[in-house]
């Protein structure tokens, strides 16, 4: 009896550690954001587009090129959601607007990797899509989770308790 009131006891502070725990201690680990590589066209011109989530062009969207938190230059999109940035040279760089932003490594001509992009796309709006846990997703609420640990460990002890 004793042995199992130390089980019981030993469920409970395990139990109480897990829901106590930070869950970005229990995440995880985020990696850093991919980069990927593009190759300038002839004097340094580097040629973009934005579309939304369904793949459309979107346009007159302001389109900012940062390099070490630093704005090299900005520009808008056309008609077919493309923009056009001259007189750059091979580096890391951020193009952002104001639904979203992306890192590329720009090369210049003829000195890219042969699996780079001859443009910059970026997609813009919303990240998040309805329905995109399934059938599941309300198990990623840390609360609906602790609730079923609870139940889980009250429920066999209430049982155990009322029979004897």
């Amino acid at each position: 009896m004793k042995s199992l009131r130390s089980i019981r006891s030993a469920l409970v502070a395990l139990a109480a550690v897990g829901m106590l725990t930070p869950h970005t201690v229990l995440a995880a680990p985020v990696g850093a954001p991919e980069i990927a590589d593009v190759q300038l066209r002839d004097g340094g011109v580097l040629v973009g587009q934005l579309v939304d989530a369904q793949g459309a062009p979107v346009q007159g969207m302001p389109v900012s090129l940062r390099q070490n938190d630093r704005e090299v230059a900005n520009t808008l999109t056309d008609a077919s959601g493309y923009y056009t940035v001259s007189n750059l040279q091979g580096g890391i760089y951020q193009v952002a607007s104001p639904n979203g932003s992306a890192a590329y490594r720009l090369w210049s001509p003829g000195t890219a990797p042969p699996a780079a992009q001859q443009g910059a796309l970026l997609v813009v709006g919303d990240e998040v899509v309805r329905g995109q846990y399934g059938m599941w997703g309300f198990l990623t609420n840390p609360w609906v989770v602790a609730g079923l640990i609870a139940a889980a460990i009250a429920i066999p002890i209430a049982v155990s308790n009322n029979g004897s």
